[in-house]
Formats: structure tokens, sequence, C-alpha cells
């Protein structure tokens, strides 16, 4: 390789490198609320009665999170769990109850935090405006289950078959019409152990091998298609962030991002390695499995539960972060293979020149 490629190469890399620290907030940034992107639990939606005009309801995250959405023009009164006031959302805004205990418990996940002596179901409200769009997100213990140490009785029973953990229900008022938001949460095993793991090692083995033991850099150059392919899929069937999230259109950005670098980078290395070009091959690989394993890190949960956070099917979900996660980091291994290898190489083939130059 002359002095001016090696330069271009070293150039290109760096150039990566920096785009890639730049696309580090892209996962998280287009996660539904940021939580969890797997859970052996999930929550359905099955009927708002009567039907809302102008107003939208969302459950999130399997259930973590309920979403309204209410451009009605009408406010929506949503209670805590003893019948207290708890939400106002309408044209003003959202509203909440600085004393109902709802407040308190639906901060956090799983209700942990301490609900203050204050609080109160039959004083009056205290008003506090929390939003001024009519849009609300939270942590509504009623649509999932709050135990962190302990599974539903069904499920402990028999862990080995789908459930029905509950039937839920989540009372509203939209002016002086009475609304029953109606869901159920259920859970399905996760995957047997001993049927994805293997995969997910041999996945990680035979890119590791494509850098280190093939001849050439083409299947390298294969599993750098793949990266991309898995990459741009896992991309474009990321959910609609909440309503809460500021600005849409710079999560779904964000969440692209990672993989147009990952197809960028994959298209120089392919091109790399049919003109026999192994040293760069191996760079490119190190660069876009670094990539994807800052893509597929994040949803990493998705690999051993039954759901994920996903518009496609599950499976199709779990295959592509696994070739993030398990192909990624074996591109980074088996790009620093190659890369030695074609370096190697080089030096053998600059010998004998070397040798016969006066």
């Amino acid at each position: 390789m002359s002095r001016g490629a090696r330069a271009a190469g070293r150039a290109l890399v760096v150039l990566l490198g920096v785009l890639a620290v730049l696309s580090l907030a892209g996962p998280a940034a287009a996660h539904v609320g940021g939580g969890a992107a797997g859970s052996d639990f999930s929550a359905e939606l099955r009927s708002v009665t009567p039907a809302l005009p102008g107003v939208t309801v969302r459950v999130l995250e399997f259930g973590d999170s309920l979403e309204v959405v209410n451009t009605s023009g009408t406010e929506l009164a949503v209670p805590g769990y003893s019948g207290e006031p708890y939400l106002r959302i309408g044209p003003d805004g959202v509203w909440r109850n600085a004393l109902s205990p709802a407040t308190w418990l639906n901060l956090d996940r799983y209700g942990r935090t301490r609900v203050p002596e204050s609080s109160s179901i039959t004083e009056p409200p205290r008003w506090e405006q929390v939003s001024t769009s009519p849009q609300y997100v939270w942590h509504d213990h009623r649509t999932h289950w709050t135990s962190t140490d302990l599974l539903p009785p069904v499920v402990a029973a028999d862990p080995g078959r789908p459930h029905v953990v509950a039937d839920w229900t989540v009372p509203m008022t939209l002016g002086g019409t009475e609304v029953t938001v109606a869901g159920r949460l259920s859970w399905t095993p996760p995957p047997a152990a001993g049927l994805v793991w293997p995969a997910y090692l041999a996945l990680l083995a035979a890119t590791v091998l494509a850098g280190w033991r093939a001849r050439g850099p083409g299947p390298l150059a294969v599993a750098l298609a793949g990266g991309a392919v898995a990459s741009l899929y896992h991309a474009v069937t990321t959910p609609e962030p909440a309503s809460s999230v500021s600005s849409h259109t710079g999560a779904l950005v964000a969440a692209l991002l990672p993989a147009l670098l990952v197809l960028l980078v994959a298209v120089v290395g392919v091109r790399a390695a049919r003109r026999g070009r192994t040293v760069l091959t191996g760079l490119m690989a190190g660069v876009a499995g670094w990539l994807l394993l800052v893509q597929g890190l994040p949803d990493v949960d998705v690999l051993w539960t039954a759901y994920a956070l996903s518009t496609g099917p599950g499976l199709l979900a779990r295959v592509a972060v696994a070739v993030l996660v398990a192909g990624g980091l074996g591109l980074v291994l088996g790009g620093v293979g190659a890369a030695r290898r074609g370096r190697d190489a080089g030096r053998e083939d600059a010998g004998p020149a070397v040798l016969a130059a006066p």
C-alpha cells in the first residue's frame, strides 16, 4: 500500500471515529421513554369506552407507562387510585394534584417514591401545572406488574407457558362523560437459553474467524453487509417516541444516524474487499463493529426476553440485536485480525522487491 493510500485510510478512520462519537446519543434518544427494550410482560390496550374523538390513549414500554393526548378542546380528568382528583388534561395543558398520593407513586416505575404525610385523598386538590401541552405520560400502576422480585402467582405456578396476568381498567372523565380505558397484561416465557445463546456465540465466532482465518477479505465483507442490514432494520423499526419527547423528528434522526454511518462504513469496506485491500477492509470492520455495539448495547436485554420494543416481529428484532451485539463485537475482533494479516502479507510481498533494489 502506498504512503498516500495509508494516509487516506488513516484520515477516513479518524473521520468515522469522530462521527461515531457524535452518534452515541442516538440509540438512547430513540427509545420510547428511554426504558428497557425487552420484557417478558406486555400490556395491550383493548378498548376506550365510549370512543373519544380527539383523544389518543397509548400504552408504552410493555405497560410501564400510559400516554394520553387530548386535542378535543374538552378537559379530561384522571382520578388517582382512591378516586381522588389526580390529573386534568385539557386545552390549558396538564394540571396535577400535588396532594394526591398517585402524584408521588407514579413518579417511579415500581412505586417506590415515598408519599409525603401532607398527601390527602379528602382535602381539596392543590393543582400544579406540569405541562402547557394537552398531553401527558405517567407510570400508571394499574397497567403493569410492580414487583421486581416476585412473579405473578399464576406465572410462578406454571412459568413454562404464556399467561394472562390481569385485565386492567383506568377510569377517566371527559367533560361530564365517564370513560373506561381497558387493557390486558400478559406474560410470556423468555426464549430457551439453551437454544439462543449457542446461536449468539456461533455468530460471534463466525465473524471473528472471518477476519482471522479466511484466506481473503470476502467473508469479512459479507459480515459487514449483514451488519449494515441489521442496523438499518433496527433503526426503521424503532417505535414512535412518546409525546413527552420534545422533538419526534430529532429522536428519529438520532435513531437513524448510527445505521447510516454503518452503511457508509460497510460500503467502503465491501469495495475495499472487492479490490483485495485486506487492511482497509479490516479497519472498516472495526469501525462498523464499534458502531453496531453503540446501537445494540442499549437493547441487549432483547436477547433474553420474550418481547421487544419494535414495530416489527419480535423474532426479527432479536435477530437484529444479536447481529448488532455479537456480530458487532465479532467485527471489531475480526477486523483486527484482518488488518494484521493484510499488513503482514504486504510486508512479505515488499521484501523481495526491497532486496532486488540497487
